[in-house]
């Protein structure tokens, strides 16, 4: 009886030990998982403002739209190079529309999406219903641009015979409860970066 109570007390020290080994690996994989998100996410919306493209005289196609709130989304047109995320799936349409929107994912959470459409072509369906998750448990998403005339920052933009020269996203993403092994919210990550936009709106004399 002594030696079958000291084993079980061996093996729910092992078990125990076993267990939290096994819950601090999860939560490090997921916090991993999701600083890799953030910095992908970071990175193509960075990538894609970098490569905007407007013409005046074409504007309901190359206009330039921001929405906070929310649902919060940024779109616009941009000549993307040939390792953005999907450039495959469009084949030589490198002349596209990105839309970045925040809507509701899994687990009561909130998701960062993607969805492209070649120039002067409807989006497709595979691409609206099945968009390019770039990040998960999304907690806010805003973009602010810079006004000139008011030397400020807004989170608007409505001068649609310009593009803005630079803009400021912020991404903040965790404090899911669901997400934790521990129970606890989920820690938060955030980051914001300025772009300066090294393009602008080309006026019709020009286009033609």
């Amino acid at each position: 009886m002594l030696a079958i109570t000291i084993f079980s007390l061996v093996m729910a020290a092992i078990y125990s030990s076993w267990l939290l080994i096994l819950r601090a690996t999860t939560a490090g994989q997921a916090a991993t998982a999701q600083v890799q998100r953030r910095r992908m996410a970071v990175w193509t919306i960075e990538d894609a403002l970098t490569c905007v493209q407007s013409f005046q005289a074409s504007i309901q196609y190359y206009s330039f739209a921001v929405t906070n709130g929310d649902e919060p989304s940024l779109s616009f047109t941009a000549r993307l190079p040939d390792d953005f995320p999907r450039n495959g799936e469009f084949g030589d349409f490198n002349l596209r529309r990105v839309t970045f929107t925040v809507e509701p994912g899994p687990n009561s959470e909130k998701d960062l999406v993607l969805r492209q459409n070649p120039i002067l072509m409807d989006m497709n369906q595979d691409e609206e219903d099945h968009p390019l998750v770039l990040a998960r448990d999304v907690k806010s998403f805003a973009v602010e641009c810079w006004d000139p005339t008011a030397s400020d920052w807004s989170d608007k933009w409505d001068n649609t015979n310009q593009i803005p020269t630079l803009v400021r996203f912020t991404l903040v993403l965790g404090g899911n409860k669901n997400n934790d092994s521990f129970g606890d919210a989920a820690p938060t990550l955030a980051v914001t970066r300025l772009v300066a936009i090294p393009s602008v709106m080309a006026p019709p004399q020009l286009q033609r």
